[in-house]
């Protein structure tokens, strides 16, 4: 009869053989439908290939997800450092203008200031409208989760 290892080979070498038998009948089903889809209907209805689309879809929607978080994260970063710049700047010229006794140009003077803030609260309006409710009192000055939602609902 053979030593109990023996035995443990040949059970795990029938199971072996029972997967490959079903992964070759699998393959053969699999082939003969792609067949007969070929022949039934055209590439854009043909039910494996859509099948196989939606697949890949779902697999590459979480790294467009993730692609998605880290652009608006950049965008979010610009914005910032622009603005934190752009204001700087703008109050240092004031700081100047008043050392050096030229009048100093404030808000309601200044066509190129308030476009720029015009700007960004019509972005912050709008990445808000798209976003629902909930997000809005979660997170309401997260503009890029509110953006996220907007363009990747549920999340």
């Amino acid at each position: 009869m053979g030593h109990p290892h023996d035995y443990h080979h040949q059970a795990v070498d029938g199971l072996v053989s029972l997967f490959t038998k079903a992964n070759h009948d699998l393959n053969l089903v699999s082939f003969k439908l792609e067949k007969e889809f070929q022949q039934v209907y055209s590439d854009n209805t043909n039910p494996m290939k859509l099948v196989s689309r939606i697949n890949k879809i779902q697999e590459e929607l979480a790294s467009i997800q993730e692609q998605c978080r880290e652009l608006l994260a950049a965008k979010q970063d610009l914005i910032d450092k622009a603005s934190t710049t752009l204001v700087g700047n703008r109050s240092l010229l004031q700081k100047l203008q008043a050392s050096a006794g030229v009048p100093v140009i404030d808000d309601s003077n200044d066509p190129e200031f308030a476009n720029f803030n015009q700007v960004i609260d019509e972005w912050t309006a709008q990445v808000r409208a798209g976003a629902d409710d909930e997000d809005q009192e979660a997170v309401s000055e997260d503009i890029n989760h509110l953006l996220f939602s907007a363009i990747v609902p549920g999340n």
